[in-house]
């Protein structure tokens, strides 16, 4: 981004554009491109742009100037200035924090309305970057200014060095087993052309394939050559001098194709040539969404047709464009360099095999320009699972030429090809398809028959590899349909055109308007901005919970017991009910409910923050990779390390003959103990990737390539594997112990073949279906890390870990290390996301680094790579459920209502090799599959399938979106069986106040909390117009054939909390220090949510300081011990009313020093600083340290 700027190119669109390649996995874009937008050069004009609802634009006046540049600015009276003022004053006050407004509707509660980005903040930080001289802003040229003058000089005896051929020999290659190799780097054509002609030599350009084949695959290359940027022939990007093609050197990086296209589409290139702008538009379409603007700034076109990928965007694309590649080596025994010419079309000879030699090289693509009026018309078409940066699943390239026919009232096909990738192990042109439509009339009939022959020419067996033979199949046809539409658009607009030039020609195929839509595809279309605009409470410091007894006792005492709140406090009180309860709990410093920046922020921003990866090394330390089984279903019968000694840096390899030596216990899991730290020989190995020992070595890369070198004796499979639920189904492979029933009514009376009839004589309808959910991966951005840092003695042990467990894993690590848990202190300072994969699938990790740590008596960092992290530590659980269930429809005139009857349904889930948390995650999806609705009869039955997959573990929603996504698909199959619309079904069946749930809690503020859902739904409904929003659907979805539209509009109840009793409950460490600030420790972990600040915050009004004077170091077991995992959105309350409750300790303790103070000096006790009273409360020997805890009460857990 930062090169982005200095570069010039900062308008917010380009901005925008570029950011398609990054992830922020929890907090969203929109902070970080509002940043990146006030930067731009024209963020005023995108702020005030069209919004969505139509509000926003640039107006312009009779004069033709934007009104807010008009030198008359403010005397102007006329309409469209007045509205442009009016327009820009609230985009100026948009996110300002202090501007309130009454919600209608909302019973006169006081909002503040939030922008994106407001239009005076980003005057006022575009001011605040403009330098000293007010010249311009410099910090944009900080990376040419910081660049050495000395590489950009072509005078310079740097530079003169810098432009010669370069060898780099990486002699490590002379070591046993080590796979060094030579890199070379030539500056012209023919010094590349003489490394191929010498031997066997790998390109690369922008190591966007052989990196992947190094790291994943392994593969070694002994020479390597990476062409220099210098090599014109191989980077120019360009129209031949005669306008017949246009040029792609093979190492231009995509990103430099993609400008040269826009340009040569829109007519801007300097260099424009008539017809070219027909080929640079599909090509610019198609890289537009390749990839990421990251893989394309390195990435070049050769080397993605030397891979020759089945599923490549651009090899269909060229060979629809009939482009050649030009193929360069040099003449036997001579320096000529020669050249022959490959269609693209013929150029794949079978998987990833081409026509091409060792000692040739693709030296550039040439395309061919369509000759200027020709009716030539090209384009491209992909689809993908998402659209950016991903794999295609079918992509295609097509061209047609069309000619007048004989009696000109219309038009014949005179050429047509089609190209398809994901369709055969190489890109295909389908010959049958395409010549059934030549000398053919171009309409809607030709290319129906054209759509059937290519379905038959391109069907696929069942079982091709990648799957959904029948979509695919169907995929291509829809984009020759699209073709025609595409087409025909085109050829009306040229004919158009030709009228205008007083030219007459025959008129295009017509297309109905409804059709017209299907023509449309993302890959030309615009990205639509990220904008937005979000009401919210005014924050403000409100009576809650915190008025109440925290002493650890289940239940409450009355508001403001003297016991309980020290005096300072009841003061406060006192007078916001003097004043109000609005003004209840108002200090100097109130700083709960205001949105405060994460403590942690301009370290992220900064890069700064440090994660466990980044903890300096101690001396000594080992690095660390995983021993993991290649097979599944099998017996592990023996490991031979000794290939790994071979190599040299490889300091250890331990096993489970190593830990049980040590004294420690290899069982390990959450719930049952059916996991273990390194893999026994003569078990049974459950799924690939399961750890079976660990290597360490001096290196990273020696630990790595040791762990590979490990050769692992399995026996013969046993039986079939199980993998799929269906699979578990059909062999019984259950957790039946955790198989768990919710039940009331009489679901089987209600259900049955002849169900009972309807009540008030209504109509009943049954339904009875599956539903799947697939898994998901949690994706964190910081993988699972270890630091095992034993002391000198060895009898101690600090773990460094990304946990959301730390106490599970002190625990595991003690008992791995045989080792007492009192010895073993795990700290956490933050963790680069969790989403509940880091709960308990870190800690096997983390006991291997102890195990190896200990025995070698060395630090030992563990960092797993991000695919093994991905392949063995499991995500969120798969479900499939089988359901029946019914509604009861009312069939007279006086009344529309429809009541729900009866739900019955099978719950199972893919809980992977070892059981983890699959128990409750499928309790909890029981808690949730009856949705917001009251079911009459409703049955609910619930089991975790034993699979040969990674044990599966705690996702966010831990099982109940689960839940409620199969209970909203029921719903939405009941409303089409019933011919009602779903937002009917839904309100009308909601639960009532004083109704009770499955599991018998009761809904409704007299017994467990507000029931919100259904005055949210009619005020959502309300203010969102849900009705009109939805009758302009239907509108639209009347006139397109093949867009339409929707909206989803479904309401949420989620139970928070553990449901397991016992682990609702917290502790906290808060220390006061003499000059008046704060430490405080407690057992939750920071993951980006922003706990530790919401922490500080409670603590800082508790002591009624500045934030500032609040600090919270890391998470520890030394001084939170037994925590509980930072999981089921229950950390805040839990740890922040532990806070409280060691704050008012404290508070409590040095209340008589307050007094004593205040009367002395004759003053306010509340008007004395926290620091004069805590230095007098330390000479008084009074303690300022307390350790808080807090403990859910039983009416709101426990059922």
């Amino acid at each position: 981004m930062y090169a982005l700027f200095s570069g010039d190119h900062a308008n917010t669109a380009n901005v925008e554009e570029h950011l398609d390649g990054n992830l922020c996995r929890c907090t969203g874009y929109r902070p970080i491109w509002d940043a990146a937008r006030a930067l731009c050069d024209d963020a005023e004009d995108a702020l005030l742009a069209p919004l969505s609802d139509g509000e926003g634009g640039l107006v312009r006046g009779p004069c033709g100037v934007p009104c807010r540049e008009c030198p008359e600015r403010n005397e102007c009276e006329m309409e469209c200035n007045l509205d442009d003022k009016a327009k820009e004053k609230k985009a100026e006050v948009g996110g300002d924090v202090g501007k309130e407004k009454k919600e209608e509707g909302g019973g006169g509660a006081k909002v503040k309305v939030c922008t994106s980005t407001s239009l005076s903040k980003v005057r006022e930080f575009r001011s605040s970057l403009e330098d000293a001289s007010g010249k311009g802003q410099s910090w944009r040229m900080q990376p040419d200014d910081m660049f050495p003058s000395s590489l950009s000089d072509p005078s310079s005896s740097v530079f003169e060095e810098t432009s010669k051929p370069l060898a780099v020999v990486d002699d490590s290659r002379s070591h046993p087993g080590s796979k060094g190799g030579t890199w070379f780097g030539p500056k012209t054509l023919r010094e590349m052309l003489r490394l191929l002609a010498d031997g066997v030599c790998k390109i690369v350009a922008g190591n966007t394939e052989v990196g992947i084949e190094a790291k994943f695959k392994d593969a070694h290359y002994a020479r390597l050559v990476h062409p220099s940027p210098s090599i014109g022939e191989l980077n120019l990007v360009d129209v031949a001098e005669d306008g017949s093609a246009l040029r792609i050197g093979a190492c231009a990086p995509l990103s430099d194709i993609q400008e040269t296209c826009d340009g040569l589409a829109s007519g801007s290139a300097a260099a424009a040539v008539k017809g070219a702008d027909k080929i640079a538009a599909p090509i610019r379409d198609m890289l537009r969404w390749f990839a990421s603007t990251q893989i394309r700034n390195a990435a070049c076109l050769g080397g993605n047709l030397a891979t020759a990928s089945p599923i490549s965007d651009m090899n269909p694309l060229l060979a629809a464009l009939g482009a050649e590649l030009v193929v360069s080596s040099l003449s036997d025994g001579s320096d000529e360099v020669r050249r022959r010419r490959v269609p693209v079309s013929t150029f794949f000879k079978s998987y990833r095999t081409v026509d091409l030699q060792p000692n040739e090289l693709i030296e550039r693509v040439d395309v061919p320009v369509p000759r200027e009026g020709a009716l030539e018309y090209c384009s491209a078409f992909k689809q993908a699972r998402r659209r950016e940066d991903d794999i295609s699943i079918v992509t295609s390239g097509m061209r047609i030429v069309l000619e007048t026919d004989s009696s000109a009232a219309g038009y014949t096909v005179k050429d047509l090809v089609l190209a398809f990738g994901g369709m055969a192990p190489t890109t295909i042109l389908p010959p049958t398809a395409a010549s059934s439509m030549l000398d053919k009339p171009f309409e809607e009939a030709t290319f129906v028959e054209g759509g059937k022959a290519l379905m038959e020419e391109l069907k696929l067996p069942e079982d091709v590899p990648g799957g959904q033979a029948q979509y695919r199949a169907t995929l291509a046809a829809s984009f020759l349909r699209k073709f025609y539409l595409q087409t025909a658009e085109k050829l009306a607009a040229d004919i158009a055109l030709q009228k205008e030039g007083g030219k007459d020609m025959p008129a295009a195929p017509s297309v109905s308007e409804e059709d017209k839509s299907g023509g449309r595809t993302f890959l030309s279309e615009g990205k639509p901005s990220s904008r937005g605009v979000q009401k919210y409470p005014a924050p403000r410091a409100a009576v809650g919970l915190e008025e109440h007894r925290t002493d650890g006792k289940m239940g409450t005492t009355k508001l403001g017991d003297e016991l309980d709140i020290p005096q300072v406090a009841m003061a406060a009180l006192a007078a916001a009910k003097a004043k109000g309860k609005e003004t209840a709990g108002k200090h100097e410093h109130p700083e709960v409910g205001k949105p405060s920046p994460h403590a942690s922020a301009p370290l992220h921003c900064t890069g700064e923050a440090l994660y466990t990866d980044d903890v300096p090394l101690p001396p000594s330390t080992l690095h660390a990779a995983l021993v993991l089984a290649t097979k599944c279903n099998v017996t592990l019968l023996s490991l031979d390390p000794s290939p790994a000694f071979a190599i040299p840096g490889v300091a250890g390899v331990y096993c489970h003959g190593d830990l049980v030596e040590l004294g420690g216990d290899n069982k390990m899991g959450p719930i049952k103990s059916d996991e273990s730290v390194f893999l026994s020989f003569g078990d049974k190995v459950g799924f690939v990737g399961q750890v079976l020992g660990i290597c360490v070595g001096e290196t990273l890369e020696a630990a790595q390539r040791g762990a590979k070198a490990v050769a692992a004796e399995y026996g013969e499979e046993e039986g079939e594997t199980v993998v799929s639920i269906e699979q578990a189904i059909a062999a019984g492979s259950f957790y039946d112990f955790a198989r768990h029933t919710l039940e009331h009514g009489d679901v089987e009376s209600a259900l049955a073949d002849v169900p009972p009839a309807a009540p008030d004589g209504s109509r009943l309808v049954t339904v009875n279906g599956s539903f799947r959910c697939g898994g998901q991966e949690h994706f964190y951005l910081e993988t699972n890390s270890t630091l095992a840092v034993p002391s000198e003695s060895g009898s101690d042990l600090t773990v460094y870990c990304s946990t959301q467990s730390p106490t599970k894993t002190q625990m595991y690590c003690a008992s791995a290390a045989g080792m007492q848990a009192s010895r073993v202190v795990v700290r956490m300072k933050r963790m680069g996301g969790g989403f509940g994969g880091k709960e308990t699938r870190s800690v096997f990790a983390s006991a291997a680094a102890s195990v190896a740590a200990v025995i070698s008596n060395r630090p030992v960092r563990l960092t797993l790579d991000r695919d093994v992290d991905m392949s063995i530590t499991g995500g969120r659980h798969s479900f499939l459920a089988n359901y029946r269930a019914s509604a009861a429809v009312s069939t007279s005139e006086n009344s529309n209502s429809i009541k729900l009857q009866a739900l019955d349904v099978q719950l199972y889930s893919n809980g992977g090799t070892a059981f983890d948390l699959s128990g409750p995650v499928m309790d909890r999806a029981l808690f949730h599959v009856d949705g917001c609705y009251r079911w009459p009869n409703f049955r609910a039955v619930g089991v975790p399938c034993k699979t040969a997959q990674a044990p599966h573990t705690a996702f966010r929603g831990f099982g109940g979106p689960q839940g409620i996504a199969v209970c909203e698909h029921v719903v939405d199959h009941l409303a089409v069986a019933c011919g009602v619309s779903g937002d009917e079904l839904r309100r009308s069946n909601m639960y009532r106040v004083g109704e009770s749930l499955p599991f018998g809690m009761r809904i409704g503020e007299e017994y467990s909390g507000r029931w919100n859902v259904p005055g949210m739904w009619d005020r959502l409904h309300r203010e969102l117009d849900v009705a009109e929003r939805r009758r302009g659907i239907e509108e639209f979805n009347e006139k397109n054939t093949y867009v339409k539209r929707g909206l989803s509009f479904v309401p949420t109840k989620f139970g928070i909390a553990f449901t397991a009793k016992f682990m609702n409950q917290g502790g906290a460490l808060v220390h006061l220090y003499t000059d008046g600030t704060v430490l405080v420790t407690h057992g939750g972990t920071e993951m980006g949510q922003g706990l530790h600040t919401k922490v500080c915050q409670i603590a800082a009004q508790a002591f009624d300081i500045p934030l500032s004077d609040v600090y919270i170091n890391d998470t520890s077991t030394d001084k939170i011990a037994n925590s509980i995992p930072t999981a089921a959105s229950m950390s805040t309350d839990m740890y922040g009313m532990a806070t409280l409750d060691a704050c008012r300790q404290i508070l409590r303790r040095i209340e008589p020093i307050r007094v004593k103070l205040a009367k002395e000096g004759g003053q306010d006790p509340q008007e004395l600083k926290l620091k004069e009273v805590a230095q007098a409360a330390h000479f008084e020997l009074i303690d300022l340290s307390a350790h808080g805890f807090f403990a859910l009460d039983n009416s709101r857990c426990g059922f």
